[in-house]
């Protein structure tokens, strides 16, 4: 089930510039490891979905556009949390887990898609 629904929102994330892919697909990648390996597989093996997965397997790494959406998305819906949170203790706590995340997802190495390198030399 949150394989699935995080498959979707992957899928979605393609074509809605706010919703990022990659989470949604690394953990439908990681439920679907224990549930269905076969699925999986063709999770790996898709020329949209498969080159994130690898990328996140073998270098634990993402691209810069991955990274700059990923960052601009966070801090969008957390802005608009903290905006409609009545709370100010509530407020306070989205921008230490903001800071938190952001400091994190921003550390994370970069790697460049093999197209796109060959391209460049």
């Amino acid at each position: 089930m949150v394989g699935g629904l995080s498959l979707l929102l992957g899928f979605l994330g393609i074509f809605l510039p706010v919703l990022p892919t990659t989470p949604f697909v690394l953990l439908a990648s990681a439920c679907f490891m224990r549930s269905s390996p076969r699925f999986n597989q063709w999770l790996v093996a898709h020329k949209t979905f498969g080159p994130i997965i690898e990328n996140w397997h073998q270098h634990r790494a993402v691209t810069r556009k991955v990274k700059l959406r990923g960052a601009i998305a966070m801090v969008a819906s957390f802005s608009f949390s903290i905006y409609i949170v009545p709370h100010f203790w509530l407020k306070i706590m989205l921008v230490v887990m903001l800071v938190v995340l952001l400091s994190w997802f921003i550390r994370l190495p970069v790697i460049e898609r093999l197209a796109e390198q060959e391209e460049n030399h």
